[in-house]
Parts: C-alpha cells; sequence; structure tokens
C-alpha cells in the first residue's frame, strides 16, 4: 500500500473532525472521498499533509511513519496537497507560481518534464505564463493550482474541492484533466469533493465520510449502486 490510514482521530478546541478513521490506498489508485460540508474530509488531508497533527492512530506512506515526517519534508517524500480555495500567489506569474510548487527536491529534478506535462494538460496556462496570478479567472487559478502540485513531482496528489466556486463546465473540464492526468501519468489521486456524482464517477474506490466517520466505502459500481448514496447525494 502507498498509504495506510489506521484508526486516525483528529480534534479541534475538543471537538473531534475525525474519529476512527481507517483507509488504505493503493499505489496508481485514483480514491474519492465524499461526504456533506463537515464531514472531516479537508481535516483528513491536513492530517496526511501535517498542517494538523493527529490526536490518535497511525499514518503510514510507503511503510514509513508519516506522523514521525516534520511537515515541510513530507512535500520531499512526493506528496502535494492542492488545497481548496485555490490559494495561488496573486501578485506572481503564473510561470513563478510552478516555480514554487517545484522546491521539492522530486520538483527540481524534473522540471522541465513536468512544466510541459502542465502545459499540455492546461494550455491556458502556456499561453498566460507571464500574466499575474491574481488575474486570471477562477477557473484559471484552479488549473494554476493544479499544475503547482503537479510541479512538486507528486506520488501522491491530495486534491481538495477543486470545482469549489466554479460554473459547471469550467468543473467539468477540471473533472477531465484530472481523469487525463490519472490515466496517462498514473499518478495516485485523492479527490475530495461535494460534486458526488463527477467525483464517483472518475475514481476507483470511494469512501464516504460523515461526522468525522467513514460509513461507506466501496469499489465505484458499488457506491453508485448503493441507495443510500443514491439518495443522500445523487439525488435519485
Amino acid at each position: 500500500m502507498m498509504l495506510e490510514i489506521t484508526d486516525l482521530s483528529v480534534s479541534y478546541g475538543g471537538l473531534a473532525a475525525l474519529r476512527g478513521v481507517s483507509l488504505a490506498i493503493g499505489e496508481g489508485q485514483f480514491i474519492a472521498i465524499v461526504g456533506p460540508n463537515g464531514a472531516g474530509k479537508t481535516t483528513l488531508f491536513k492530517a496526511i499533509s501535517g498542517t494538523v497533527p493527529a490526536g490518535g492512530g497511525a499514518i503510514a506512506f510507503e511503510g514509513r511513519d508519516l506522523l514521525a515526517v516534520p511537515p515541510h519534508e513530507r512535500a520531499h517524500l512526493g506528496i502535494a496537497h492542492v488545497p481548496e480555495g485555490r490559494q495561488v500567489f496573486a501578485s506572481l506569474s503564473v510561470q513563478e507560481n510552478l516555480e514554487m510548487g517545484a522546491y521539492s527536491s522530486r520538483g527540481q529534478a524534473d522540471w522541465q518534464r513536468n512544466i510541459e506535462r502542465i502545459f499540455a494538460l492546461f494550455p491556458v496556462l502556456a499561453e498566460r505564463r507571464r500574466q499575474l496570478a491574481g488575474t486570471l479567472s477562477g477557473g484559471e487559478q484552479q488549473m494554476l493550482a493544479i499544475g503547482r502540485g503537479i510541479a512538486s513531482a507528486p506520488r501522491l496528489l491530495l486534491l481538495d474541492e477543486p470545482s469549489m466556486g466554479l460554473a459547471p463546465a469550467v468543473a467539468d473540464l477540471i473533472f477531465d484533466r484530472i481523469a487525463a492526468l490519472h490515466q496517462e501519468d498514473r499518478v495516485t489521486l485523492i479527490l475530495v469533493e461535494q460534486r458526488v456524482a463527477e467525483a464517483l464517477e472518475s475514481c476507483d474506490y470511494g469512501y464516504v465520510l460523515e461526522t468525522g466517520r467513514v460509513v461507506l466505502e466501496g469499489a465505484r459500481r458499488t457506491l453508485m449502486a448503493d441507495d443510500r448514496v443514491r439518495q443522500a447525494y445523487l439525488g435519485m
């Protein structure tokens, strides 16, 4: 397993955000994590990337105890986190944002190949490479945020709500590019997403998180056919 999370618990100010969450992610898999707001999806990503401390449980990345690795070193292992809300550096150019993503040792070693890959996936970024990131549209900023993640040459890419705040057509384009990244590059992907139908459509395996617990998991087909998922999330 590339990433193994066992019985993970995280609390904020005395409130349990995650309680006993366990996930197993194999190399090259595309995993979707879905559920309502406040279910703990973003907290899970923050625990993996190290921006919130784990209260209990274990996280292993390629057999290594990730909780013993300082957060700033986790990127060097090949873990990239694209946070929700895009968070690009508005006063830097597109090119400079991508360079910021390549600060890890892996990213520097593979810079040329990665920048070509990013521009192939998102041609608009190549056209606007000298433009300030703050002047891009929301969809372009999301592409840039994903591109910055790819620039670090990740083995594992964590994508948090990439469709948030985007028009449906733009969100569809982003999902299409994410699916292409998975199919063509075999990057291991974990996608947290509120657009459940789209998230489940592309993934190999999914987890449903509610109030900090995994309430359901299974292969894409199993989840799409589950009555609880259909009623609660797919509006059927």
